[in-house]
């Protein structure tokens, strides 16, 4: 039953009785002092109720994103009905996938979360209409080969990766599509062709022979129409482009037309970037580009928000996806990427190296078996390596300078001479100029990496492929390099032990 409630204009107003201005007692001003006749007394600024303000507000604030991205993720899970998968796994196929183990879990009103680290294969696709037997029919008479949303043929990119939560890091391995390597009932060819032969079973089945055995848990498969939605949905991606690219096929309508430097790159620009491999390192350039690109998407646009919108760019990409993974496994994937440390991502590719001319019908990566098991041991934590730490003068370091100074390569260089490292070179400039120094450990050894760092007093370790691959340790000197420092003293017992202080503080 409804209670009657007066409205306002029937309410009577109630009159307060006027009450006399009464002085205000005298208040001490100092220690023992009271206010001359007539002076007020000045109130002070409540400093104490604006704290409590602002801290409210922040919390509000918090609570607000907080229940956002509960609510997207929830909405998300909600949807882990919608089929994913377009294809399906016999059996057999289904059991190379780590036998269906779950991985993730999710307690009432709170994020799906990572139980255990967990390996994922992701093959990205180009597939044109010469490359299938079934193209569409409105394709199928075009006067150029048109892209078809189909997940068949040869795989262009191929990554396995690591979500690890014990140790809070990411690990992205790319595996060159002209590796050679064997795949089962085919013999030994290049490793891209398994997917052809076979879709994401075979294909992870080889990767894992590739890599001495490794479990692969899930895969997921995406064409070049997936990657443009995805990067659009995202709000475009601000990257260095390292050189002019231009390059033009009429054949598939492929247009590639870039400029060098700092830029925000849509969908379509992406695409060029990440396609164009038609200078001296061919694939192993766009791995390179595909890595800078990864690490931006990472740094830019993974955050809580884009948990809260999974829904909606999963909306976008799902018909260009194949995988799997269940919604909830997705979102726990993303939700737990979103909160790595930059300096926790680490960024590898098979070791090995280009055959010689002639020495094969086709060119090839040649993987390197020793340097694989290594790698495998150190960033998968799988097998073991007996593998131990090169001595300083038999490492190869390459110097790449992006402050435009000779004089910042000749005092690296000779630090690092100083320093016991005997085979130090000087590399192609670094096109991106940089505030930081980023000494890259080309193969994952990031024990060297540190100690060059320790050797030269300054830059940041990072665990990629960026940089010269004809070295095993790059440093690309960033503007950190020109400020002055005390010259190294070299240790008898550890070449590597000295670590230069800076004369002053760097500026930011």
């Amino acid at each position: 039953m409804r209670v009657p409630v007066k409205s306002v204009n029937q309410q009577r107003p109630i009159k307060k009785k006027a009450q006399p201005n009464k002085p205000k007692a005298a208040q001490p001003t100092k220690a023992g002092q009271s206010p001359k006749p007539g002076q007020l007394r000045k109130k002070k600024p409540a400093k104490r109720s604006n704290k409590m303000r602002l801290l409210f507000m922040a919390l509000s604030l918090s609570g607000i994103a907080m229940i956002s991205a509960t609510a997207g993720a929830l909405l998300a899970v909600s949807l882990a009905s919608t089929p994913l998968m377009q294809r399906q796994l016999s059996a057999s196929e289904a059991s190379i996938f780590g036998k269906g183990d779950r991985f993730s879990t999710r307690m009432s009103l709170q994020l799906p979360a990572l139980t255990r680290p967990v390996n994922i294969l992701v093959l990205g696709t180009k597939v044109l209409t010469t490359d299938v037997n079934n193209a569409p029919a409105h394709l199928k008479n075009l006067p150029y080969h048109a892209l078809v949303n189909s997940f068949e043929g040869l795989t262009d990119t191929m990554l396995l990766l690591r979500f690890d939560p014990e140790n809070k890091k990411v690990v992205v391995m790319s595996i060159p599509r002209d590796t050679r390597t064997y795949i089962a009932d085919h013999g030994m060819t290049k490793i891209n062709e398994a997917n052809y032969y076979g879709g994401p079973a075979l294909s992870a089945k080889s990767v894992s022979e590739l890599l001495g055995g490794v479990g692969i848990d899930r895969y997921i498969t995406i064409n070049v129409q997936g990657v443009q939605a995805l990067v659009d949905a995202l709000g475009g991606v601000t990257v260095h482009v390292p050189k002019d690219m231009k390059y033009q096929d009429d054949s598939q309508r492929l247009y590639i037309n870039l400029k060098a430097g700092r830029q925000e790159l849509d969908g379509n620009k992406v695409l060029q970037l990440l396609r164009y491999r038609h200078d001296e390192n061919g694939d192993i350039g766009r791995i390179q580009r595909q890595q800078m690109v990864m690490r931006a998407l990472m740094e830019q646009t993974l955050n809580p928000s884009t948990v809260a919108r999974f829904p909606s760019l999963l909306g976008v990409v799902q018909s260009h996806i194949d995988t799997n993974l269940t919604v909830e496994e997705l979102v726990a994937l993303t939700g737990f990427a979103s909160q790595v440390n930059r300096s926790n991502t680490k960024m590898l590719m098979v070791p090995g190296q280009f055959s010689s001319p002639g020495e094969y019908k086709a060119s090839y990566w040649l993987p390197n078996p020793d340097r694989i098991k290594g790698m495998m041991a150190q960033y998968f934590n799988f097998g073991t390596s007996s593998l131990e730490s090169p001595e300083p003068g038999s490492i190869k370091v390459a110097i790449q300078d992006s402050t435009k100074q000779s004089k910042s390569v000749e005092t690296a260089m000779s630090a690092l001479t100083k320093a016991g490292y005997g085979n130090v070179y000087e590399g192609q400039e670094w096109s991106e100029p940089l505030s930081v120094t980023r000494i890259v450990a080309e193969w994952g050894d990031v024990a060297s990496a540190e100690a060059i760092r320790r050797a030269l007093g300054f830059g940041e370790v990072r665990i990629e492929n960026t940089g010269d691959l004809q070295s095993d340790v790059t440093v690309q000197l960033g503007r950190d390099a020109l400020q002055p420092r005390k010259p190294v003293k070299r240790s008898t017992s550890d070449p590597t032990s000295a670590t230069p202080q800076p004369a002053n503080k760097p500026s930011n």
